[in-house]
C-alpha cells in the first residue's frame, strides 16, 4: 500500500470523526476534536501524520484493516490519559507510583503543569521528598549493604588466625576482647572495663575536691593515695587491656588504624609520660616547669569515657554520625557564623554608645554567639529597645538555623544505629568454636537487588531529567 493511500486512510479517519487507540489490549474510540484540542500531544500530532513511517514513529503498530493505532504501554494508566483529554486536566490516585506515572504521561507528550491543584502539591511533594515509610526501607537496604562488607571484612579478620600455633584459643580471646556481647567471657570482661573506667572518672572528679586533698610539705595540695591506688589500679587495668589485644590482633599492622585502638592507647599514655616528666624533675631540679607539663597531662584523664564507645552502641553510631554528617555540621557552622556576622554589627552599631559590655564587635559576637545558640548567659544583655528587638530577631534565627540541618543528621544516626546492630547480631551468629565452618549467615539477595535498584534508580533520574526539559521547552515554544 502507498504512503498516499495511508495518507487518504489517515485523512478518512479524520473526517469520519473518530480513531480506534488499542493501549495493551484496552480499546477505545476518540474523536478527533477531542484529541486535537492538544494537538502538542502525542496522540493529536498522530491526526496530523501523512505517511505510515511518520504514523509508526508515533505509535507502535498500525492496522490498516481495523484502522487501529496499537501503543505497547500500561493499559491500567491510559484512562488517566483518556480522563485529560475529556477534561484538560491530570488527577493521580495516592496508590500510583510517582515516577512510573510521570514517564507515561511524558510518553504521551502531557505536561505535569497539567496536574490539578487537588493532586499537584501531593504528587510533587512525593517525588522530591519521599515518605518516611520510603526512607526506613531505604535505610534497611542500606544497613544490609554496608554490614555485608563489615561482615566479610570481619569474617576474613577471623579466618587469619587458621594455621597459626594456637590459632583457634587466640581467636575465642579476639572475639571477647574485641566483640563486646560476643560470648559470657566477653561480657564480663566488657562490664569489668565499664567499671574500671567509670572508676577512674569518678576519682578524679572526687580529687578536686578540697575535702579530698593533702598538702605536702610545702603547702602544694597532693593527691589522696586511696585514689592513687584506684589510678595506678586503672591504668594497670588499661594497659592490660591494650596489651593483650595488640598480642591476639589479627594484623598487626591495622591494629592501631583501628580509632578505639588509639583511644586505649591515648588513655594510658598521659600516665607515663607524667611519670617520666616527674623522674626528670626529681633528678633535675632545672627543669622544674616541666611539672606544669604534667599537671595538663593528668587533665587528658577525663578522655578515658570515650573507651565506653567500644562497649556501647550509640556511641559508636554517634561517632559514624559525626564522620560522615560532616556537610551537614559543615551547613550548620556556616548558618550560624552567617547570623552571628550579621547580628553582632547590628547590636554593636546599636548598643556601642550604651553598653559597655557590646562596646566592640568581638565582644558582640560572643553576645551573638550565645543568643543564636538559645544559651543565654545573660552576662551581657542590650539596653536599648532596638537592641532587645534585634537579640529577639537573633534567638529566632538561632532557633530556625540549628533545626534546619537536625533531621538530616538524626535520620543519618537512625541509619548507623540500625546498621550496627545488625553488625552486632551477625557477628553473634557466627560460630567458630571448632575452627571455620560457614560464612556468616547473609542475604546474598537482597544485597544484589539493593545494588540493582540503585543502578537503576540513577539510571531512571538520568533519562527522566532530559524529556523532562524537551516537554518543558517545547510547552513553552
Amino acid at each position: 500500500m502507498t504512503g498516499q493511500s495511508l495518507w487518504d486512510l489517515s485523512e478518512a479517519n479524520v473526517e469520519d470523526g473518530e480513531i480506534r487507540i488499542n493501549v495493551g489490549g484496552f480499546k477505545r474510540r476518540l474523536r478527533s476534536h477531542t484529541l486535537l484540542r492538544f494537538p502538542e500531544t502525542r496522540l493529536g500530532r498522530l491526526l496530523l501524520c501523512h505517511s505510515r513511517e511518520a504514523i509508526l514513529e508515533l505509535c507502535d503498530d498500525y492496522d490498516d484493516v481495523q484502522r487501529e493505532f496499537y501503543f505497547d504501554r500500561n493499559p491500567e494508566l491510559f484512562p488517566y490519559v483518556l480522563h485529560f483529554y475529556h477534561t484538560g486536566k491530570l488527577h493521580v490516585m495516592a496508590e500510583l507510583c510517582v515516577f512510573s506515572f510521570s514517564q507515561e504521561i511524558e510518553y504521551w507528550g502531557i505536561n505535569e503543569f497539567f496536574i490539578d491543584s487537588c493532586c499537584s502539591y501531593s504528587y510533587h511533594g512525593r517525588k522530591v521528598e519521599p515518605e518516611q515509610e520510603k526512607w526506613d526501607e531505604q535505610s534497611d537496604q542500606e544497613s544490609t549493604t554496608s554490614s555485608f562488607d563489615e561482615i566479610l571484612a570481619f569474617y576474613n579478620d577471623a579466618s587469619k588466625f587458621d594455621g597459626q600455633p594456637l590459632g583457634n584459643f587466640r581467636r575465642q580471646l579476639w572475639l571477647a576482647l574485641d566483640n563486646p556481647g560476643y560470648s559470657v567471657l566477653s561480657r564480663v570482661f566488657s562490664i569489668l572495663s565499664i567499671l574500671v573506667v567509670l572508676g577512674s572518672i569518678i576519682t578524679m572528679c572526687l580529687n578536686s575536691l578540697p575535702d579530698f586533698q593533702i598538702l605536702d610539705g610545702q603547702g602544694n595540695p597532693g593527691e589522696d593515695p586511696r585514689f592513687e591506688i584506684v589510678e595506678h589500679f586503672g591504668i594497670a587495668w588499661f594497659t592490660f587491656e591494650l596489651v593483650a589485644r595488640f598480642a591476639v590482633a589479627p594484623d598487626f599492622l591495622k591494629f592501631f588504624k583501628n580509632a578505639l585502638n588509639l583511644i586505649d592507647l591515648m588513655s594510658i599514655v598521659p600516665f607515663y609520660i607524667t611519670l617520666v616528666v616527674n623522674l626528670v624533675v626529681e633528678s633535675t631540679p632545672t627543669l622544674a616547669n616541666l611539672g606544669r607539663v604534667a599537671q595538663v597531662l593528668r587533665l587528658m584523664r577525663i578522655f578515658r569515657i570515650l573507651k565506653l564507645a567500644r562497649h556501647s552502641t550509640g556511641l559508636r553510631s554517634l561517632g559514624a554520625t559525626l564522620k560522615y554528617s560532616y556537610k551537614e555540621v559543615g551547613l550548620l557552622l556556616l548558618y550560624l557564623s552567617v547570623g552571628i556576622s550579621i547580628f553582632s554589627v547590628v547590636a554593636y552599631t546599636i548598643e556601642k554608645e550604651e553598653n559597655e559590655g557590646l562596646a566592640t564587635i568581638p565582644a558582640c559576637w560572643w553576645w551573638a554567639t550565645v543568643s543564636m545558640t538559645t544559651v543565654g548567659y545573660g552576662d551581657v544583655v542590650p539596653g536599648t529597645t532596638a537592641g532587645k528587638l534585634t537579640a529577639s530577631a537573633c534567638i529566632l534565627a538561632g532557633i530556625l538555623v540549628v533545626v534546619l540541618p537536625i533531621t538530616l543528621i538524626f535520620n543519618k544516626f537512625s541509619h548507623f544505629y540500625r546498621r550496627q546492630k545488625q553488625l552486632e547480631s551477625a557477628m553473634r551468629s557466627c560460630d567458630f568454636g571448632d575452627g571455620m565452618k560457614e560464612v556468616p549467615s547473609v542475604n546474598l539477595r537482597d544485597y544484589y537487588a539493593h545494588k540493582v535498584k540503585s543502578l537503576m534508580a540513577s539510571l531512571t533520574n538520568m533519562s527522566r531529567s532530559s524529556p523532562s526539559e524537551l516537554s518543558l521547552n517545547d510547552s513553552l515554544h
